[in-house]
């Protein structure tokens, strides 16, 4: 009776032992490397911004059948024109959040502006437009909505790297007058669009910028 009883508890014990050898430890899982978007990534301080841009030109292009660049209409009498002198200009002054636009030497309008935020501040410029120019743009790095189908970034027209001036949306209309901006120049839309159309029509070659303090 005893020999039986520990015949029992040995085979028992065996075929516990049997089965914890038989567990499957689970394979350790270990994630997919995350994927980045260009799109995602835009920051017009990035040092690799103009791989970036590449990119965009080319999704741009691709999804609106328009070029991402426009042909210059080059100014053909007297010296190339600067500020004043051109036929557009506009200045935009850091300390009011205020850009002026004149045509032909005279003022037309006066615009609200959002510049950049503390620790991504607008750069002072003085130049042309780099013949970058885009109807419809979406930042997907800081979304902040879509005016009308056109992107968060309406009617930008580029002047450095990735700085540009463009439309903003019906959100951060009402911050206009203040420094809001991710470092480009903040406009109305319906501003943006007047800018827009000014620099296609007179080509970069007689539009001037200035952004100052």
């Amino acid at each position: 009776m005893i020999t039986r009883l520990i015949s029992a508890l040995l085979l028992v014990s065996s075929l516990a032992t049997f089965a914890q050898a038989q567990e499957v430890t689970p394979a350790t899982v270990i994630p997919a490397p995350a994927t980045s978007n260009a799109m995602d990534e835009l920051d017009p301080f990035d040092p690799n911004i103009e791989q970036k841009l590449d990119q965009m030109d080319l999704q741009y292009e691709q999804e609106t059948g328009k070029p991402a660049f426009i042909e210059d209409i080059v100014t053909t009498w007297g010296a190339p024109c600067r500020q004043m002198t051109c036929p557009i200009y506009i200045r935009v002054n850091k300390a009011v959040q205020k850009a002026y636009l004149y045509q032909n030497g005279r003022q037309i309008d006066t615009w609200l502006v959002s510049t950049g935020i503390a620790g991504r501040g607008t750069p002072n410029f003085e130049g042309r437009p780099n013949g970058r120019i885009y109807d419809r743009y979406t930042s997907t790095k800081y979304p902040e909505g879509d005016y009308k189908g056109l992107g968060n970034m309406p009617y930008a027209v580029f002047y450095n790297g990735g700085f540009a001036i463009h439309g903003t949306t019906t959100g951060n209309i009402k911050r206009l007058g203040t420094r809001a901006s991710h470092g480009c120049v903040r406009v109305h839309p319906d501003n943006g669009y007047t800018f827009n159309r000014l620099v296609r029509q007179y080509g970069i070659s007689n539009v001037w910028i200035s952004i100052y303090e």
